[in-house]
């Protein structure tokens, strides 16, 4: 019979006597809420959020369908939560992208590059917004098209710190951010729709479009 060293049977016995430290009630509320978040979005793939149902949603997150009303009041409160998640990872590539200056190729291959690792982190937010975006007059369509024009102004007020766009109107710099938005979710449902092989040509595509975007603002009047 092998004998256990006294410290050896210590250790065994501080561990084993470690308590187990209880989920809270809160704890578990919110995990099941994110597993309603994660089990729409996975079935968002390849279909608009309309066509969604709160069953279908419920079986997969392993719920029963009347509990989805202790987190959620209705499928559409579900799509605009889905929507800010989306938003703020969409805020968060931007605030990284803020960090190139204002050199035109450094800016547009930050930006280019930025958007490359966000997309491919985060496919499932990225198709769910580019979608919805174009998904006619509900709840979540409306709610993701109003975003993304708050999100172009926010982009508006950095295009002012480049010295040809100084003297730009507010109107004028709202217009071509919406522009330089409108292509780069064009560029990010591109990578999602193709295998990561073809990633090198797709990226040097949205960097060449960004710099004509440029070119043509440079000698805007």
């Amino acid at each position: 019979m092998t004998e256990v060293a006294p410290e050896a049977g210590r250790r065994i016995a501080d561990v084993s006597a470690e308590p187990v430290k209880p989920v809270s009630r809160q704890e578990r509320k919110q995990r099941t809420r994110q597993a309603l978040l994660d089990a729409a979005l996975a079935q968002l793939a390849d279909r608009p959020f309309a066509v969604l149902s709160l069953r279908e949603v419920t079986k997969r997150a392993e719920i029963v369908p009347t509990a989805f009303y202790r987190h959620f009041t209705s499928m559409d409160e579900l799509g605009l939560v889905l929507l800010g998640q989306s938003m703020d990872i969409l805020r968060r590539m931007l605030d990284t992208a803020r960090d190139a200056g204002t050199d035109l190729d450094d800016v547009v291959h930050t930006v280019v590059t930025t958007l490359h690792d966000y997309t491919r982190k985060h496919e499932t937010h990225f198709r769910f917004l580019t979608r919805e975006r174009h998904g006619g007059t509900g709840a979540v369509p409306q709610a993701a098209r109003t975003e993304l024009r708050l999100f172009a102004g926010e982009l508006a007020i950095d295009l002012a710190r480049f010295g040809c766009l100084r003297s730009w109107r507010n109107e004028d710099l709202r217009m071509l951010a919406e522009l330089i938005v409108t292509m780069l979710l064009a560029t990010a449902l591109e990578l999602i729709e193709t295998v990561p092989e073809t990633d090198e040509r797709v990226l040097a595509t949205a960097e060449k479009r960004l710099k004509l975007i440029a070119l043509g603002a440079a000698h805007w009047k």
